[in-house]
C-alpha cells in the first residue's frame, strides 16, 4: 500500500492532565525523516468531557470532535469518520493509526506502521509497555507468557487500542469500530481477520500506557490491572 496520507484518532475522557504528553509524542512521531512531505492529521475525540481536554487538543494543534458518546468504540468511530473526511482522498491511500490520550507513543512509532504498509500489511497490532513498579512487572510476566528468545518476532496474542494502525480501506471493509463499551479494538482485528485482511500482530514500536488502576472504560485495561493489584489475574 502507497500511504499518501495518515490520520491519528485519539479518545479522552476528561484528560486534561496525560493528553499533553501524548499529544508532544505524536507530533515528534510525525516529524520522523521516513514521513517528510506526508500529511499527518491528529483527531482527538473529547467523549463527555467536564475539563479542559478540548482546549488542550486545540492548543496542540489536533482537530477535535466533541461529543457525548460515552462509548470507546462510538467515540472511536466518530474521530475516525471525521479524520477520513477531513482527508477527503480516496480510502486506499489513508492510513489510520489509533492510540489513547493516556499513552505515549515512540517516535518512530508512524514511520514504522508506514514501513508495515509498504509491505502489504491491512493492519498492524502492536504491544504496550508500562513504567517500572510492581504492577508492571506483575503485568509482564503473564503479558509476555510464551513470547519467543531475543531475535525471534513475537506474533502475540494482544489488541490494544493504544497500540493499532489499520488501513482506511481494511477499516470500512470490516464495518470500523463497533460501539462497544470495551473491546472494540479487538473486535475490529477479529472482523479484520475474518475478512482476510493482512494483520501482523509484532512487539516492535511497543506504546508507553498508563498504569492507572481507575479505568477510563469499564472491562478494558485499567481493570485488568485493578484485578492483578488486587492478586485477582496474572495475564
Amino acid at each position: 500500500m502507497n500511504v499518501a496520507s495518515m490520520a491519528v484518532v485519539v479518545p479522552a475522557r476528561n484528560e486534561e492532565a496525560l493528553l499533553p504528553a501524548a499529544l508532544d509524542a505524536l507530533a515528534a512521531a510525525s516529524r520522523h525523516p521516513l514521513l517528510a512531505g506526508l500529511r499527518v492529521l491528529t483527531v482527538v475525540v473529547a467523549d463527555s468531557c467536564h475539563d479542559r481536554t478540548a482546549a488542550v487538543a486545540r492548543r496542540a494543534g489536533a482537530l477535535v470532535v466533541e461529543g457525548d458518546y460515552r462509548n470507546p468504540g462510538r467515540a472511536r468511530a466518530a474521530g475516525t469518520d471525521r479524520a477520513l473526511a477531513e482527508l477527503g482522498a480516496p480510502a486506499g491511500g489513508i492510513w489510520i493509526a489509533a492510540t489513547d490520550a493516556d499513552s505515549v507513543v515512540p517516535p518512530d512509532w508512524l514511520a514504522h506502521q508506514r514501513a508495515r504498509a509498504h509491505e502489504g500489511w491491512a493492519a498492524v497490532v502492536g504491544t504496550v509497555v508500562l513504567p517500572p513498579s510492581a504492577a508492571a512487572e506483575r503485568h509482564a510476566r503473564g503479558y509476555e507468557a510464551g513470547r519467543p528468545p531475543a531475535g525471534t518476532p513475537w506474533r502475540h496474542p494482544h489488541v490494544h487500542g493504544a497500540n493499532l494502525g489499520v488501513a482506511a480501506y481494511a477499516y470500512r471493509d470490516a464495518g470500523g469500530f463497533p460501539p462497544l463499551g470495551a473491546g472494540e479494538d479487538r473486535a475490529l482485528v477479529a472482523a479484520l481477520e475474518g475478512r482476510g485482511h493482512r494483520v501482523l500482530r509484532t512487539a516492535d514500536s511497543p506504546v508507553l500506557t498508563s498504569a492507572r488502576l481507575r479505568a477510563r472504560a469499564r472491562g478494558g485495561f485499567g481493570d485488568h490491572l485493578a484485578a492483578l493489584a488486587a492478586g485477582q489475574g496474572a495475564g
